[in-house]
């Protein structure tokens, strides 16, 4: 494994912003992906009508090409910049991005959110920046795509970034003038790994040089054992391997752990990590773990993996902070939307309004609320209608923080501050 410190950085922005160019190239800058791999990519796309997707199609074909040789990090590339090593997670190119986006990001340390110059602020550009914020992601970088087609042209730039910034205070996020807001093309390269010669104009950093100024998350290994489960195999001569990441706590071979809803005890057998088994796991590191004692039909993708002594809390009920972003009229008492948190996804019922919160100082307000509209933030009693793992966002901050999805589209987001344990 590499002794640099890791990362892992999730890309977000609206369809067709060049997300997947972006991380395809970088890839490709970055010795992991073969100049033969990218010719040949290349006659594919143009066969097919898609010239320039040869960057984007990297993702892609890996994904294919990975799920046929069934590897433990089917959703996962990594990278490494001079100081870290990256792992971008739950790649683009996902047809349900945003539910993927929503579990790729309650994983991530940092975000890259990509705006291509061409078409400005989308509206999943406003989706994805307050999911971010309310994820607890503060680690922002902005990219400014597809520069080259808009002929490198400073003004343009000035104005998307002027446009970006102040979406990004009308979320609240500080200190929004130290953000780096960089100008690039993702297919040429323009400004990700090497400085651009056609934006003499811009003295910023590149992205890489961006990338470098993150700081590594604190790693919680003092605190009891969670891993939320993203998949499930049953690999020939190993038996059932969960993939994840590790949240907190510290995994090793032969340890007993519970996963929950169920309380299936097993016993961790091996740790696997890129191909490498590894004698441990620590918070942040993606991971498949062979374990013994329960069956693949018996866990499914949203469940968690925890410490024996102190298993994960599968609730009744519980309370959480919420902001209402993007809802068409109003959210009130019997509201059964899905709830996305950590791995998972729910149909939960809102029981009961708290309290209504001045979004500025968090205050409550003194008034009962019947309904709640966008922009409102609340204290609200939320029940699952089914059993499922979830955490005060004060303990475990991955597994406590949610996205309310409803009609295709995420109308609210929020965080756990208390639980009520299923009996």
């Amino acid at each position: 494994m590499p002794k640099k410190e890791h990362i892992n950085i999730v890309f977000v922005g609206h369809v067709d912003a060049g997300k997947s160019t972006t991380v395809g190239r970088i890839l490709y800058e970055t010795g992991r992906v073969p100049e033969q791999m990218i010719a040949k990519l290349k006659e594919e796309a143009q066969r097919l009508g898609k010239a320039t997707f040869e960057f984007a199609y990297v993702m892609d074909r890996m994904k294919e090409e990975r799920e046929r040789g069934v590897t433990i990090d089917i959703s996962h590339q990594d990278f490494e910049t001079n100081k870290y090593f990256f792992t971008i997670i739950d790649a683009p190119g996902h047809k349900d991005f945003v539910k993927n986006m929503i579990t790729g990001a309650s994983q991530a340390d940092g975000a890259v959110l990509v705006v291509s110059a061409k078409d400005g602020i989308q509206p999943q550009t406003i989706e994805h920046a307050a999911l971010l914020k309310v994820l607890g992601i503060s680690q922002l970088i902005v990219l400014i795509s597809k520069m080259d087609a808009v002929n490198y042209d400073k003004a343009t730039y000035e104005k998307v970034k002027g446009d970006v910034q102040n979406l990004l205070k009308k979320f609240a996020y500080k200190n929004v003038e130290q953000i780096p807001v960089i100008p690039a093309s993702s297919y040429f390269g323009d400004n990700l790994v090497k400085k651009s010669d056609k934006m003499s104009w811009y003295s910023g950093p590149t992205l890489f040089e961006a990338l470098d100024t993150f700081t590594p998350p604190k790693k919680p290994t003092d605190r009891p054992l969670r891993m939320p489960i993203q998949d499930v195999y049953n690999i020939q001569g190993f038996g059932v391997v969960v993939v994840g990441k590790v949240e907190s706590g510290i995994m090793k071979p032969g340890m007993k752990a519970v996963i929950n809803p169920g309380g299936y005890v097993v016993e961790v057998k091996k740790i696997e990590t890129h191909h490498q088994e590894i004698p441990e796991a620590v918070p942040g590191d993606n991971i498949g773990v062979n374990v013994k004692g329960v069956e693949k039909t018996q866990v499914k993708r949203g469940f968690v993996l925890g410490d024996a002594n102190n298993p994960p809390a599968v609730v009744k009920s519980f309370k959480a902070q919420i902001a209402v972003l993007n809802h068409p009229s109003a959210i009130g008492v019997g509201y059964t939307p899905v709830f996305h948190a950590h791995t998972t996804h729910f149909p939960a019922k809102i029981v009961e309004i708290v309290a209504k919160l001045d979004p500025k100082t968090g205050q409550p307000v003194n008034e009962k609320v019947e309904f709640l509209k966008n922009g409102d933030v609340a204290i609200v009693k939320i029940e699952p209608l089914k059993p499922v793992v979830i955490e005060k966002a004060s303990d475990y901050p991955a597994l406590g923080r949610f996205a309310i999805r409803d009609m295709n589209q995420t109308v609210a987001a929020g965080i756990v501050i208390d639980i009520e344990r299923a009996q």
